[in-house]
């Protein structure tokens, strides 16, 4: 790297070639005594020009140099005293460095004899204000959301967790984007090895940009081919703050609203942030509910397809005679109908994701009633596969995240397939071979299935049901060394 120069024309012409066609970039120049002896670059648009006014171009052109200066080359420390008593100063000694610096919204400040730069930290650019997480809303509870700046997001954490043991290193990541990260944890709480392993894989990320929290999502998991997501993301603070305090590890990214969290498990998809903020007898009930959902959403369609093709001697005789007059016209077997259908609701739910908020909800609704009904009544699709592909959709919803349901919509269409082939054998073994790659997995040391494989007595309690904080505070040093 090149360092600054004294002479200042030389500064800023490596500048203006530096920054060539970039028409945001501003160069102000300014004259004592008739002489160019001052410079300041900046980027329009993510600095605060009003701080820059008041406090350098108003003194500057109003009352010159301070008295008792006698000589230019002290003008750089009339700066660090006078001019910019309340703006944080630091320096810069190469050209690479004060480049950098510019881009990310600092001023640039150079002498004329100064064999260096000063950097005074007034970025300041508009940003979205806090509002409600849509996709992580709750009946009662916080109603904050992260947003894009990552220093308002680290105060959301702090204004949840007041004390010193709660740590955030940043990274800079992305060669061209230079994205700043930041590892969050709680000291002497979170593993170290965890963290050994975290900050290990964050120094050999390479990439040309970050643009969300997934492009370091990718690089950190353990398993990239597995369907099933081994790091937890989140837009709500409160989460992560609770994370935290469990011992676990966060990642803040600049530029985007959601946090990843780790490790986690197969159950924290499961999970909703209501299940900790209503009394603990009816969260028993919901995560019931929840879990028996879950798997209807999972295993209805492919069970439907191996009684109705294969086992039709399980199912009640006056049952059975009602499904096969409904099937009585229709053309297809039972695994093409429930294919799709299967394909024409996976079809309308990301219409209604991608679509407009005022529009997505009408379309999803109309096209369900609309194709399902027309399809009924033309022979194509019988009555019994509206009902399961319904109750399959239905079930599907009851899974707090979003990202936590993508895996059950693949797994959905494989157990179909292979129970459509061979019934309940190929049923059995698709679960079988699901499972056994549940127990495989494992999120940076944990492994994804527990407490329940491996078996943990104390913390599957808390899996099935909410204890009381009263009760579960008295077991958290146990909690918190998973």
């Amino acid at each position: 790297m090149s360092a600054i120069s004294r002479n200042l024309k030389e500064n800023e012409a490596f500048l203006r070639e530096r920054f060539f066609n970039c028409s945001d970039i501003v160069f102000r120049s300014f004259a004592l005594n008739d002489e160019n002896v001052l410079l300041l670059v900046y980027l329009d648009g993510m600095t605060r020009l009003q701080g820059i006014e008041d406090n350098i171009l108003k003194p500057l052109i109003f009352n010159g140099l301070p008295q008792g200066i006698d000589r230019l080359s002290t003008l750089a420390e009339t700066f660090r005293r006078e001019w910019l008593p309340l703006t944080n100063l630091f320096t810069d000694e190469t050209q690479e460095d004060l480049v950098q610096h510019i881009l990310q919204g600092n001023l640039g400040i150079l002498v004329d004899g100064d064999a260096s730069a000063l950097i005074a930290q007034v970025h300041g650019y508009e940003t979205r204000g806090i509002q409600e997480p849509k996709k992580e809303s709750t009946l009662r509870g916080s109603k904050e959301g992260f947003v894009e700046n990552i220093r308002t997001n680290t105060s959301l954490i702090r204004r949840r967790i007041i004390h010193p043991d709660l740590k955030m290193e940043s990274y800079t990541i992305g060669k061209f984007t230079q994205t700043e990260v930041i590892l969050a944890y709680m000291q002497g709480i979170a593993d170290e090895k965890v963290l050994s392993e975290v900050r290990g894989k964050l120094g050999k990320i390479e990439l040309n940009g970050v643009i969300e929290s997934a492009y370091i999502e990718e690089w950190l998991e353990n398993n990239s081919f597995s369907i099933f997501s081994q790091i937890q993301n989140t837009e709500r603070p409160d989460i992560v703050a609770a994370s935290l305090i469990e011992g676990k590890v966060a990642l803040l990214t600049n530029g985007t609203p959601f946090a990843l969290i780790l490790p986690i498990t197969f159950w924290s998809g499961l999970q909703s942030a209501d299940d900790y903020f209503e009394r603990f007898v009816f969260v028993i009930l919901n995560r019931f509910i929840r879990y028996v959902m879950t798997f209807i959403s999972l295993a209805l369609p492919a069970l439907y397809v191996a009684l109705s093709t294969f086992h039709p001697e399980m199912i009640p005789s006056s049952l059975m005679i009602g499904i096969a007059t409904a099937r009585e016209n229709s053309p297809f077997p039972s695994v093409m109908e429930v294919f799709i259908m299967m394909f024409i609701f996976d079809g309308l739910q990301e219409a209604g994701v991608h679509l407009p908020n005022q529009l997505g909800p009408v379309v999803s609704i109309i096209g369900a009633l609309v194709i399902g009904q027309a399809a009924v009544e033309a022979g194509i699709i019988s009555t019994p596969i509206i009902i399961v592909i319904s109750l399959t959709g239905i079930a599907a919803y009851t899974i707090p995240r979003y990202s936590a349901t993508l895996p059950f919509r693949l797994v959905r269409y494989l157990l179909m397939f292979i129970s459509g082939m061979l019934g309940f054998v190929g049923f059995a073994f698709g679960i079988i071979f699901l499972l056994i790659h549940l127990v495989m997995l494992e999120s940076f040391g944990t492994p994804y299935l527990s407490p329940v494989a491996p078996f943990d007595g104390r913390r599957i309690k808390d899996m099935i049901i909410r204890y009381p904080f009263w009760i579960k505070n008295g077991r958290n040093k146990k909690w918190r060394q998973r």
